[in-house]
């Protein structure tokens, strides 16, 4: 029987828990190149398309935000950007099937007319095609809304977990709903999502990364929870929940890593050195994870953990 949260805990009080365990396996840092001397971080899990693995990235200068997602393939242990793939001014890629249709998206992002380096807006745009090469824009999220996920639940239906900023007096909460396809995916579909008000305290945030679908019909999240402290010192932490659609009850909040289990590097400025930022879990059927992740806004780094979602579908 799964227990389901009540309350929400502070991010300190889940990061004890979480090394209470003492947790042990260590991640990578993954090799990219063919695109300069700018970082490549924030990168999805890797997928298929045309029978090829492929990574999406966040490709950005380290003193710059504006950024391109591009597409990598592996070759010879390094990632380089795939011959003849589109590039979209875009930030933190995702995807999803629905279908055999593969949804791409990413946050688009308005700088100020005079100041390049000032963002004034954003919002989640997202893409539809049969493959990465004819991929079309088919909707966008509302203004200043980031981490919109979609997942295909066995009965045919379109779950949508969101995440509006500054909901009754909270920084940000993650948001349910449900449409019938992908041409339901409105803005006003996603502003009428059921929120989930117990997972962070008012002055801490987090938003889902990826959904799985697992067995029973729960629905695996990946996300992270995030809290800043004095001088604006942000800490970003990779986080699984279980979400049921049938009763939009939740499990409490899991860490699954923390920045100490990758290697050491840069960041692309001092407050974002504790950063891990959740791309995607690819699950093995040996009962381990691969987690990809960016790392203090300037890496892309991978690590083999146990499968977190395992325990919801005992």
């Amino acid at each position: 029987m799964l227990a389901y949260t009540e309350q929400a805990k502070p991010t300190v009080e889940l990061l004890k828990e979480f090394l209470a365990g003492n947790p042990t396996y260590a991640g990578e840092k993954l090799i990219f190149s063919g695109v300069g001397h700018r970082d490549v971080y924030n990168i999805s899990a890797p997928f298929l398309d045309r029978g090829e693995r492929v990574i999406a990235g966040r490709v950005e200068d380290r003193d710059k935000e504006s950024s391109e997602v591009m597409f990598f393939v592996e070759r010879q242990g390094k990632w380089v950007p795939r011959n003849g793939a589109p590039v979209f001014a875009l930030q933190d890629p995702f995807f999803t099937f629905i279908g055999e249709e593969l949804v791409f998206g990413g946050v688009e992002v308005y700088f100020d007319g005079d100041d390049p380096h000032y963002v004034t807006s954003w919002r989640t745009v997202f893409y539809r095609g049969y493959s990465i090469d004819d991929l079309v824009p088919f909707a966008k999220g509302p203004l200043t809304m980031k981490d919109i996920r979609l997942i295909q639940r066995d009965n045919g239906r379109i779950g949508v977990f969101t995440r509006p900023m500054m909901v009754d007096g909270a920084r940000a909460l993650i948001g349910y709903t449900e449409i019938d396809s992908l041409d339901g995916l409105t803005e006003e579909a996603i502003n009428e999502a059921h929120m989930l008000r117990q997972q962070f305290l008012p002055d801490e945030w987090g938003g889902a990364n990826e959904a799985h679908l697992l067995k029973g019909g729960l629905i695996g999240v990946l996300g992270h929870i995030a809290w800043m402290e004095e001088f604006n010192i942000r800490h970003y932490y990779p986080m699984v929940f279980a979400f049921n659609p049938e009763d939009y009850r939740y499990t409490p909040i899991k860490l699954i890593a923390t920045r100490a289990m990758f290697p050491d590097g840069p960041a692309k400025r001092a407050d974002l050195q504790d950063v891990i930022f959740s791309g995607g879990i690819v699950r093995h059927e040996d009962g381990t994870a691969s987690l990809y992740t960016g790392v203090s806004d300037a890496e892309a780094h991978a690590i083999r953990i146990p499968d977190p979602f395992l325990e919801y579908e005992s």
